[in-house]
């Protein structure tokens, strides 16, 4: 499955480092000095940023060349649903910017809303609409510490239909509304 997910080189660099599994399946590690592609959770360790390309598409990154890592086994799927979760979250990550609705995703994904939460929830420990707000609040940190946008042109940009939704989600998720991430974390 080809993914489109809208991810920039540092966004990506960033889920390897956190060894973040809600991106497996979604884009692969590829490090060019050991020919070796990993799945973003793989707890290896951690190559330099110039030896490692990204893929998005299974095929793609070992018609490069690239063999399978032995310990995290990119290329084996662990449950018969995560073809579906995949679908749901590469939608999602394509999609975030939108107001999206339970409804919505589950229509994507050809199942019922309460299919698809029970699924999703099952597979990825969030609902969609977390795993939503997780994607969005990534994409707002990593706003906060690489641009000048204000905090309200973040809100916007990443989707958040209110700005008192976006400091609420934000502080419970990084335990600190979004000026002080951006003085802890900005630019110097």
């Amino acid at each position: 499955m080809e993914a489109n997910i809208n991810l920039t080189f540092e966004e990506m660099w960033e889920k390897i480092m956190a060894c973040d599994r809600t991106y497996d399946g979604l884009f692969f590690t590829a490090v060019k000095t050991t020919g070796i592609y990993c799945r973003p959770s793989c707890r290896s360790r951690k190559p330099k940023p110039q030896n490692v390309d990204f893929y998005t598409n299974l095929n793609e990154v070992e018609r490069a060349g690239f063999r399978a890592c032995k310990r995290c086994q990119p290329e084996v799927d662990h449950s018969p649903d995560i073809a579906v979760v995949r679908k749901v979250t590469a939608f999602l990550l394509k999609e975030y910017r939108e107001p999206l609705l339970l409804q919505d995703i589950a229509e994507h994904a050809g199942l019922s809303p309460y299919y698809l939460e029970r699924l999703f929830k099952q597979e990825t420990s969030d609902t969609p609409r977390s795993y939503l707000e997780k994607i969005r609040i990534g994409k707002a940190a990593h706003l906060l510490r690489s641009s000048s946008l204000t905090n309200l042109e973040i809100c916007y940009a990443t989707g958040f239909q209110t700005p008192s939704n976006f400091y609420k989600v934000f502080r419970r998720l990084h335990g600190c509304p979004p000026s002080e991430y951006r003085k802890l974390h900005g630019r110097a």
